[in-house]
């Protein structure tokens, strides 16, 4: 007797035809939402620069002679540029390093039952409103760091970073574009280290087993494994977190005294950025002043928009990269 069971016959063409149908309603969604961000953007964009104009070209408006602020757009915002780049790049500087180390500790070192709790809390991290973030830093973070400037202005006052600013003195409030900075650096850092974690977890593991079996230590597989594969992810990872730093404004507002621009970074008053500059006049201007503050936001947008194509640039010269070369 033939024990050989078959399974029914399945009607042809029905999987195939389902598949093809639900492939085209998946298709056209990724469609329709890849192209709402592009019309969204434009947007953004057609209507930061139309209500720029009467800033950048005041002379075609016969109503607006020149801007409120200074001689002209120019003189204005280009110190709010260098105060918001700078305390970027400072965040940034301070808060990669720390990112990578994390990352590679929960991601390599520490046992799971360690890794999987210092995970949580680094992503919880994340949740904390900005406000909050603002409130520590001028409350609690701000004097704390007033010995300190005080002892870098003592021993490295030749550096213009850390000299006295023309017509001012060394801060005692502690409210300096180096501690907005250090806050924004605090603040990005969940999500540089959630990134970097995540890029480190997915290196391959016969590649690191295999530079284990070659007698390499585990510092030296994570060199020739780990960061080789991992280096676009952390750049893109870096370039998300100095995206959130240059947009971040209640926690800048709240700790950072703006006033002239000034390569002191530890003078209360000698810096700003756009953000805070926006937050603090936009709810009173109008007319001219209105339009200062959105061209204003407009070269946030063209920095912004400047800093993810190069980082867009950079990843993609590595995209070949697989791992195994």
């Amino acid at each position: 007797m033939n024990s050989t069971r078959t399974a029914p016959e399945r009607p042809r063409g029905l999987t195939v035809k389902n598949g093809a149908a639900g492939d085209k309603v998946f298709s056209g969604l990724t469609l329709a939402a890849g192209v709402t961000i592009l019309v969204v953007l434009a947007f953004v964009a057609i209507f930061l620069t139309i209500e720029s104009l009467p800033a950048l070209s005041p002379s075609l408006f016969s109503d607006q002679d020149s801007i409120d602020s200074a001689d002209s757009f120019w003189d204005y915002v280009w110190p709010l540029m260098a105060g918001t780049v700078m305390a970027s790049a400072i965040a940034i500087l301070l808060a990669t390093p720390v990112a990578i180390g994390i990352g590679l500790y929960i991601s390599h070192y520490a046992p799971r039952r360690i890794a999987t709790p210092v995970g949580y809390v680094i992503d919880l991290l994340a949740a904390i409103p900005s406000v909050v973030y603002g409130a520590w830093g001028m409350t609690f973070l701000a004097p704390l760091l007033v010995p300190i400037y005080q002892w870098l202005n003592t021993y490295l006052g030749w550096i213009p970073l850390f000299a006295e600013a023309e017509g001012a003195s060394v801060t005692s409030t502690g409210r300096t574009l180096l501690t907005a900075s250090i806050v924004l650096a605090v603040m990005v850092l969940p999500i540089a280290t959630s990134l970097c974690r995540e890029i480190f977890l997915q290196t391959p593991k016969l590649h690191q087993e295999a530079a284990q079996a070659l007698g390499a230590t585990r510092w030296e597989m994570i060199k020739m494994t780990v960061f080789p594969f991992a280096r676009a992810g952390i750049v893109s990872a870096v370039m998300l977190a100095l995206g959130r730093a240059l947009g971040e404004t209640m926690a800048v507002t709240m700790v950072l005294s703006p006033g002239v621009f000034s390569l002191s970074l530890i003078t209360s008053g000698r810096n700003g950025t756009i953000p805070a500059e926006i937050a603090l006049n936009f709810p009173e201007a109008f007319g001219m002043r209105q339009a200062e503050l959105i061209a204003a936001g407009l070269m946030l947008f063209i920095i912004t928009l400047l800093v993810n194509m190069t980082a867009r640039w950079i990843v993609s010269r590595h995209k070949e990269f697989s791992g195994a070369n």
